[in-house]
């Protein structure tokens, strides 16, 4: 039996296909070990979102290599689909896979072990292809919630990423596929679903009649799932009739990450984002007009090309005015290949982390005010865990907003709904 170890790198997206991946070899008869000497084979699902992830990719291949150089290394994902006009990507890959071709692992590594003919690629034109490529999980690394890919590839093209030419153009899983997918899960005894995208916002852009919020709907009626998370969300796709739908369904968390990455208008305009601060602020009112207490939750980029000090002080005050609950923060990172990079007035790294610095304070403050709402409060709990801290048993979970809360109690609660009053800040978990 032969031995497989897979390690993923980047988004919710790529663990998603990491462990759809794994399923595959799993029913073939391969047996998974961990990622470290002894695998007749490594697989590393690869990253390709900043030149420290193309690194980290690197560095993982380098590894899996130099522990068993006669094992067959498997490159596959974002960055080697971005590299593929290179003749040679690198020394330590025998089989690269392009992203749209995962589902074919099985009869690419087979036919490697027949031949065994030097590198072999399988890397698609992937700005070319109107194919979902039909990935399948059963059961996922958490044993309670499980994030689904129901949509491919960007449209938006942004002048910071490189994603959309990695991932190509917008495609979407088809309707019936996704529902039969969250049936089996919930046969498995998954409670919570996050539905996940590249760019999720456009889910149904391609298919006729389907939106996100058909989908939504769609897998409310599923019988036994007791709650639907959505990943990160364009602004756009905030309307009135939108909310107003999603909030009538008790499955719906009431937890939004809208992507922002400026609160400058200015800003905004050189990334391409396609609204203003304004038009952000507004789909931020309509949640908190429709759902008791949000949790919205955003990106925000520090120190991109041109950022001056007035146009940092607009986008920091913005945060301030919204009032989100977590504010993910990234300094602005050069990336080959996208407009951007070739911005003058590019931004000093000792700035970036001085306003990074900045923003990181203020997320931990307004994480405070919004975590102190829930104190005195009682809360559903999806538990997920147990811990043991100074000689204490806890059990853990989330919340719909997706607050992680603790519980002091020996009895095994995990995949329990739950609900705890917060007596006290203590019981809330970073």
């Amino acid at each position: 039996m032969k031995k497989v170890a897979l390690h993923n790198l980047g988004c919710k997206v790529n663990a998603y296909e990491t462990e759809a991946m794994q399923e595959l070899l799993e029913k073939e008869g391969y047996q998974i070990v961990p990622f470290k000497e002894g695998a007749d084979i490594y697989i590393i699902n690869t990253c390709t979102v900043t030149n420290m992830a193309d690194r980290k990719s690197r560095q993982m291949l380098h590894r899996a290599k130099k522990m068993n150089p006669e094992a067959i290394v498997v490159a596959t994902g974002c960055y080697v689909q971005t590299k593929n006009e290179e003749e040679q990507i690198d020394d330590s890959i025998d089989i690269v896979i392009g992203n749209n071709k995962k589902q074919d692992l099985i009869p690419i590594l087979k036919q490697y072990e027949e031949e065994h003919q030097g590198v072999q690629k399988e890397v698609i034109d992937i700005n070319h292809t109107k194919e979902y490529e039909e990935l399948h999980l059963s059961k996922t690394a958490e044993h309670t919630r499980a994030y689904l890919k129901v949509q491919d590839g960007c449209n938006q093209f942004c002048t910071y990423c490189i994603i959309p030419y990695a991932r190509g153009r917008v495609r979407s899983r088809a309707k019936d596929n996704v529902v039969a997918e969250v049936k089996q899960l919930v046969e498995n005894e998954y409670q919570e679903v996050v539905l996940t995208g590249i760019h999720l916002s456009s889910y149904g852009v391609d298919l006729e009649g389907e939106d996100l919020l058909s989908l939504i709907l769609a897998v409310n009626e599923i019988e036994g799932l007791k709650r639907i998370r959505l990943g990160s969300l364009e602004p756009r796709i905030i309307t009135e009739e939108f909310v107003k739908t999603i909030s009538s369904l008790e499955k719906m968390c009431p937890h939004f990450h809208l992507s922002l990455q400026s609160g400058c208008n200015a800003t905004l305009k050189r990334m391409n984002r396609r609204y203003t601060a304004e038009e952000y602020l507004e789909k931020c009112e309509l949640l908190r007009k429709y759902f008791k207490n949000p949790a919205l939750t955003t990106d925000v980029i520090v120190g991109f090309p041109g950022e001056s000090e007035e146009e940092f002080e607009e986008s920091r005050m913005f945060l301030e005015k919204v009032k989100f609950y977590e504010t993910h923060i990234f300094k602005y990172s050069r990336r080959e290949g996208t407009k951007a990079a070739i911005m003058e007035n590019q931004v000093p790294e000792q700035v970036k982390t001085k306003r990074s610095n900045i923003l990181l304070e203020l997320d931990e403050r307004k994480r405070k005010e919004y975590e102190e709402k829930f104190i005195g409060k009682t809360v559903e709990v999806l538990m997920e865990e147990e811990i043991e801290k100074d000689g204490k048993v806890y059990q853990i979970g989330h919340t719909k907003e997706y607050i992680k809360v603790s519980l002091d109690s020996v009895k095994k609660l995990q995949n329990q709904l739950v609900k705890i009053k917060i007596e006290n800040h203590s019981q809330i978990i970073r």
